[in-house]
């Protein structure tokens, strides 16, 4: 059970290999973990939860990555939240995308996990931006 001073992660991807393989490695680091395999799901957690981080892929069914990013940021509530992207889109126009959308960072699948866990660090030790 995660104590009030465990950051929470939560984990977004339609792929359930994916999920566990983020559940595994984060939470041997010491992050709980929440995780959903959909974008509306993820919305209705991040409002809930209010995790420190979210791992967000793009491109899933139904609500999409963009659109959960999207949402997240029309929200006081969770605008402040830092998004981690972890996707199999490489194309610069994504990363452009992405950051427009002022994600924290942009992981493109596949991907190393002691990276990916050392950015997850870095942007939960960082205060929001404004």
């Amino acid at each position: 059970m995660a104590s009030d001073a465990t950051p929470v992660i939560l984990v977004v991807d339609d792929d359930p290999v994916i999920v566990r393989l983020l559940e595994i490695n984060l939470s041997l680091e010491g992050f709980a973990i929440v995780a959903t395999t959909r974008g509306e799901e993820a919305v209705r957690l991040a409002k809930e939860r209010r995790p420190a981080l979210l791992l967000l892929d793009l491109m899933m069914p139904g609500m999409d990555g963009w659109a959960v990013r999207e949402a997240l940021l029309e929200d006081p509530t969770t605008a402040d939240i830092p998004v981690v992207v972890v996707s199999a889109r490489t194309q610069d126009e994504d990363r452009e995308r992405g950051y427009a959308l002022k994600v924290a960072a942009y992981i493109t699948k596949p991907f190393d996990p002691a990276e990916l866990v050392e950015t997850v660090r870095r942007c939960v030790a960082r205060p929001p931006s404004p």
